[in-house]
This record gives structure tokens, C-alpha cells and sequence, in this order.
């Protein structure tokens, strides 16, 4: 019974297995490919965003410059400052001042918003002025502090002024309010459970919902620096990598440079909010292939439970033959020790002669009628062997498209991985797409007027990665499918197997009864036909008949024991198919 239910249940477990570990290998792939291109789309989003903020401020102070060289007095450049700064916020200032004090009769101070510092304030001491003159004409960012006016975090980023003989006129500055970008990453959304900040170089943060976390707390934790590790990197390392993707087993990190300024972009979060629905897919899956083997293991159960009970029904049969086989064997042993006894009378008295005489007349008569059930037993028995030929070729050919169905399940199980090289080359044509839409937005005249294009061109892209999702799904039902053929040709294996299985049974039962005939057939007539001649001879012969009567009946009776053995073999052997 154990090895019944073993062989029913453990092929359909397997097969169910098999189908869930390619499609959670498949899953896996596609939710790595998924986080990739959902977070590198955010990302480039949020940096174009981000410098189409910054951008403007940029142009004005690279305007400002060219202006500068060729003006350099004081009242003139405060109405061009105003007229620059005419559609800034009024919270953002906009200053300039000389490399001369602005104490000195060369030098002053200006600003778009009329703003007038103490009489002790020198901006040639300010850290924005220092860094400016030192980096010679390349943008300066300072670190994020409170500003006095406003009382707002916020960042100023300045640029040197040279005339034409590359002489420094003096520093032009912007103040940045950070609320605006914090505004903007607060809007970004990537999955339900991720988080989006924008760093500095060192990993502080530049924005946090946490506003006691700004500037004060770094983001790179012991925790956040051992999941790097995992991934192979150092701090150093992915800051340094300028656009780096890392997808562990529970959580992903990315990270990508605004510009050319020292500010990143971060993002973090969960895999699993990505790979959720792809487990719920795979349980279900699970649930209907187990449902699917656990109906197809009742269905071998059940015929196997009736294969076996055909089997109890020959064994009792063969055994009840083989008993009265064992019978008549017994008996036979008797009449051979009465036939003894008759030829001892026979020498001791010749009138029992003619008694004898028609007892060997009536064994041919029974040999006679052996031998016709004997060529009956043979015709039969060729018979029988003719069909199982046949049905052993028919089980063949059976395990033959069993075997088929398994290449079939086989190679469309590999047309899968082609769906996936799809589905990798459709996400990296959305990372060039994206890539270029940043380009565009960033070198457009207008803020990002071109960045629709390309926005449309990659929900396109994303319009063939559900296509190729669809085709995945396709395949795994012609997995399905196949799954079934298999089923259906191992269930008419199984039929032609059990078929066979009686015919043989059948088949041996005859040529026992074959055997055990031809032995009686062989052994009696040749006792009866030396009997006979031997009568018909001169009644002077008779003593020597005799012997050889005797010499027969001995022999006779040992193909009776014979029998009798091979009838107990018999039975032996209808006791074990019984059991």
C-alpha cells in the first residue's frame, strides 16, 4: 500500500515542483528588471525636475557675467539686477559683490531685494565669497544653513566674475530655499513603502521629512552600510559611482548626482513591494498544480487499488486449481500403489490378467482425453500470447508520447527565458529613452518642453513589457497543457500495463496446465503401449511384462511426485499475488 501511494503521489509532486521553481526563477528576474527601470525612471524624473528648478538661476548668473564684463558701475548694475531677478521668489536674494571691500570707494555691494546688512557684515569673509574666488569661475555650493532673513533652510551657490583680462571683479550668489526641493521629492513617489531624499557628498541630509534630521544626521547607518556591503560596495564607492542600482534580497538602494552639483538623489526601499503580486501568482500557481497532482494521484490510486483487486481474484482462482491439482497428484499416488499391488498379484496369479487388461484399457482411454485438453490448453495459450505482444507494443508506444510530452513541456519551458530577454531589452530601451529625455530637459530653452516626447515614448515601452508579460502567461498555460498530455499518457499506460498483467497471469496458469497434461500424457502412454505389446505376446513373456510393468509404475510414480511438487510450487505462488 505504501509503495501505491509513493508512485501516485510522487510525480504529479514533482512536476508541481518543477513548474513553481522555474516560474519564482523567472519572477525573480522580472522584479529585479522592474525595480531597475522603475527607480532609474524616478530618478532621472526627479534630477530633471530638480535642475529645472536650479537651472534658471544658473542662466541668470552666467547672463549676469557677460553683463558684468562690460559694466562694472554700481547703479547700472542694480537696475540690471532687478531686471534679472524680476520673475525670481521674493525669498530668493540674489547679490553681488566686489572683490574691492564695499567699504572702499571701489567697491559695493548689491542685491535684488534691497536687503541692507549691518555695517559689520563683509562679504569678502563669507564662505560663499572664499570658495567662489578659489574654485575660478566654476559654480560654488555651500552647505545648507538657516538664513537670518527668512529664517528657511537654504543653500547658496556663487560664481567668480572675471573682466576681460581674467581679472576677478567680484562674486555673484544665489540663495536656494530648500523647502521647494523638499516639496518636490515629497511628491515623488516610486512604490508604497520606498523613500526618496536628496544628499550631500558626505551623506547628510539635504532633505528629510524630519526636519531635525537636515544637515545634523547622515544617512549612511551602520544598517544602510551593511546591506552596501552585501552588495559589494564601500560608502565611498557608491557615492563615487554617480548612478549606482543595488537590488538585495529585501531591500534596493539607488543613487544618482544632480548635475554637476555635489547633491544626490537617493532612493530606497523594499523589493517586496515590487515582488508581492509575482508571490501571490506563484502561491496560486502552487494551490492549482497540487490541486491538479492530488486529483491525478487519486485517479492511479484508484486504479491500482482495482488492479490489485483483480489480482486477489486470479490468485484465488489459481490457488483453488492448485489445490485440487494437489488432489488429484494424491490420488494418482494411490492408484500407482494399487497398480504395485495388482502386478504383485498378477505374479502370484495370472486369472487377474484379463482385470488388468481393462484397467489399462480405461487409463488411454483417460490419456486419450488428456491429450485433447492438452492441444486445446496450447491453441489457447498461443492465443493469449499473441495479445500480450501486442499490448506490451501498445505500452511502448504509450511511454513514447509520454516521453514527448516531457521534451514539449521541456522546450516550452526554455521559450520562456526568450520572453525575459524581451522584456531586458524593452526596460533598456526605457533607461536610453529616459536617459535622453534628461538631456533634453536639462539643454532646453524652455523647462523641459521636449521632455513630453519622450515621456510618451517610454509608457510605450512600457505598453511591450506588459505584452511580454502576457506571452509569459501564455506559455506557462501550454506548460499546463502539456502537464495534462503527460497525465492522459501515463493513465492509458497504466491501462495497457494492467492489461498485460492479466494475459500474463492467464498465460502461466495455462502452461502449468500445459506442462502437468504433457508429463501424465508422456509417462502413461508410454507405460500403456509396453503393457499392451507385451500382452500380446506368447503367455510365456508374461513374467518379463510384468517386470516391466513394474519398472513403469515405478517411474510413474515418481512423475506423480513431481507433479505433486510443482502443484505445492503453484500454490506457493497463488499465496504470495493473494497476499
Amino acid at each position: 500500500m505504501r509503495k501505491t501511494i509513493i508512485s501516485s503521489i510522487f510525480p504529479p509532486v514533482i512536476v508541481a515542483l518543477f513548474a513553481c521553481l522555474s516560474f519564482y526563477i523567472v519572477n525573480t528576474r522580472i522584479v529585479k528588471e522592474n525595480v531597475n527601470s522603475t527607480v532609474n525612471a524616478a530618478i532621472y524624473q526627479l534630477t530633471g525636475d530638480v535642475q529645472e528648478i536650479l537651472q534658471p538661476n544658473m542662466d541668470k548668473m552666467s547672463n549676469w557675467q557677460a553683463i558684468v564684463e562690460e559694466i562694472h558701475e554700481e547703479n547700472a548694475l542694480f537696475r540690471v539686477m532687478k531686471g534679472i531677478a524680476a520673475d525670481l521668489s521674493e525669498d530668493t536674494l540674489f547679490y553681488y559683490a566686489t572683490s574691492a571691500s564695499r567699504f572702499s570707494k571701489e567697491g559695493f555691494f548689491i542685491n535684488n531685494l534691497g536687503w541692507e546688512p549691518d555695517d559689520t557684515w563683509d562679504p569678502s569673509t563669507r564662505t560663499w565669497f572664499k570658495e567662489a574666488v578659489a574654485n575660478n569661475g566654476r559654480f560654488t555650493y555651500t552647505d545648507p544653513y538657516v538664513d537670518d532673513r527668512t529664517g528657511k533652510v537654504c543653500a547658496t551657490f556663487s560664481q567668480s566674475v572675471k573682466d576681460k583680462n581674467d581679472k576677478i571683479l567680484g562674486v555673484a550668489a544665489m540663495d536656494v530655499m530648500l523647502d521647494v526641493l523638499s516639496d518636490l521629492v515629497s511628491r515623488a513617489s516610486i512604490s508604497p513603502h520606498s523613500n526618496v531624499y536628496i544628499l550631500l557628498s558626505d551623506g547628510r541630509f539635504l532633505t528629510n521629512p524630519d526636519t531635525s534630521k537636515l544637515i545634523n544626521e547622515n544617512y549612511f547607518t551602520e544598517s544602510v552600510t551593511a546591506d552596501l556591503k552585501k552588495g559589494g560596495y564601500s560608502v565611498e564607492e557608491f557615492i563615487g559611482g554617480n548612478g549606482t542600482n543595488i537590488i538585495l534580497r529585501k531591500n534596493f538602494y539607488a543613487l544618482q548626482r544632480i548635475g554637476n552639483s555635489p547633491w544626490f538623489i537617493m532612493v530606497d526601499g523594499p523589493v517586496s513591494d515590487f515582488s508581492a503580486r509575482f508571490m501571490r501568482n506563484l502561491v496560486i500557481i502552487l494551490c492549482v498544480l497540487l490541486v491538479l497532482g492530488g486529483g491525478s494521484a487519486f485517479v492511479n490510486m484508484w486504479l491500482l487499488n482495482s488492479v490489485r483487486r483483480k489480482e486477489k481474484e486470479l490468485a484465488n482462482k489459481l490457488l483453488s486449481e492448485t489445490q485440487n491439482l494437489a488432489v488429484a497428484s494424491k490420488e494418482n499416488a494411490a492408484t500407482s500403489q494399487d497398480q504395485s499391488t495388482a502386478v504383485k498379484e498378477i505374479v502370484a496369479t495370472m486369472e487377474d490378467n484379463n482385470a488388468l487388461s481393462e484397467n489399462i484399457s480405461e487409463k488411454i482411454k483417460d490419456v486419450s482425453g488428456v491429450a485433447i485438453k492438452t492441444n486445446d490448453d496450447v491453441t489457447e495459450g498461443v492465443s493469449y500470447l499473441e495479445m500480450n505482444v501486442k499490448q506490451l507494443h501498445e505500452i511502448a508506444q504509450a511511454n513514447l508520447n509520454t516521453i514527448e510530452g516531457i521534451k514539449a513541456l521541456g522546450g516550452k519551458i526554455e521559450n520562456i527565458w526568450d520572453i525575459v530577454t524581451l522584456i531586458n531589452s524593452v526596460a533598456d530601451q526605457a533607461k536610453i529613452i529616459a536617459f535622453n529625455a534628461e538631456l533634453e530637459a536639462s539643454s532646453a530653452g524652455e523647462a523641459g518642453r521636449n521632455f513630453h516626447i519622450v515621456a510618451t515614448e517610454i509608457r510605450r515601452l512600457a505598453d511591450g513589457i506588459i505584452d511580454g508579460t502576457k506571452e509569459i502567461k501564455e506559455r506557462i498555460t501550454e506548460i499546463q497543457q502539456s502537464s495534462d498530455n503527460l497525465i492522459l499518457a501515463s493513465e492509458s499506460g497504466t491501462e495497457k500495463i494492467n492489461e498485460g498483467v492479466e494475459n500474463a497471469a492467464s498465460l502461466s496458469e495455462r502452461f502449468e496446465s500445459i506442462k502437468n497434461a504433457s508429463e501424465i500424457t508422456a509417462n502413461s502412454s508410454k507405460d500403456i503401449t509396453t503393457i499392451i505389446q507385451q500382452q500380446a505376446v506368447a503367455s510365456e513373456q508374461m513374467l518379463i511384462t510384468l517386470k516391466q510393468i513394474a519398472s513403469g509404475v515405478e517411474n510413474f510414480s515418481s512423475a506423480t511426485e513431481n507433479i505433486s511438487r510443482a502443484s505445492e510450487i503453484l500454490k506457493d505462488i497463488a499465496e504470495d499475488l493473494n497476499k
